[in-house]
């Protein structure tokens, strides 16, 4: 999201420890979108990163459990999580995935690429409205609300849907990366010195949300 700030980027690749870490990039949520792979190629250029990409919607599929293993860091891309969730399944990615995180690779990724990885969360991808989306892949507990700070409906809608029994939920700003080490939240870390994150649930008729202690990269 972040084209001239690297900083989250170097951030995730710090957690392999590896020197030239291999890195596939997974861009189900936006279709596969030729545009979107070739930005990722020349973000992970071959000098400092050993880029691939797994496309599910041509070409003939790898076993996807042995190549997302062989993985140090899976890359998920933005879009509808919705559709993203439902393609996996189809294909067994999620079962893939989930093999490939129990055997320590990292998994990451943006807007649907962080929301996907929760029991919950609000994503756009029913159309031009804010919505719940209740079937994420679970690895995490709760939910989670990206672009909290980007989008003017995020807030207001998650308050909306919490009143109404959502989840507790994570609710991170633009910029923010949430390090989980398995299921605990290890640490949260921006790109932008103004981002913040939240634990936000309701309490007493009314949203309280708990800022995240965060570090700035820089």
């Amino acid at each position: 999201m972040e084209p001239d700030n690297p900083l989250l980027d170097d951030f995730i690749l710090s957690l392999t420890g590896k020197r030239q870490p291999k890195v596939c990039f997974v861009p189900t949520a936006s279709g596969d979108s030729d545009n979107y792979v070739a930005r990722f190629y020349r973000n992970f250029d071959a000098s400092r990163f050993s880029p691939s990409h797994l496309p599910l919607f041509h070409g003939r599929l790898p076993d996807l459990t042995d190549f997302l293993c062989s993985q140090d860091v899976i890359y998920v891309g933005g879009g509808s999580t919705a559709n993203m969730l439902a393609v996996w399944r189809v294909h067994g990615l999620d079962k893939a995935i989930a093999a490939a995180w129990r055997k320590g690779v990292v998994l990451c990724g943006v807007s649907a690429g962080g929301l996907c990885w929760f029991e919950a969360g609000i994503t756009d991808s029913f159309g031009n409205r804010l919505a719940p989306l209740p079937d994420g892949l679970g690895f995490l507990k709760g939910a989670f609300c990206p672009h909290y700070d980007g989008q003017r409906e995020r807030r207001p809608t998650l308050h909306r849907e919490l009143r109404k029994g959502f989840p507790p939920t994570i609710a991170a700003d633009d910029g923010v990366g949430l390090h989980f080490v398995g299921t605990r939240l290890a640490e949260a870390a921006s790109s932008r010195p103004e981002a913040h994150a939240y634990r936000v649930r309701w309490s007493n008729g009314e949203a309280i949300e708990e800022p995240i202690s965060m570090r700035y990269l820089d």
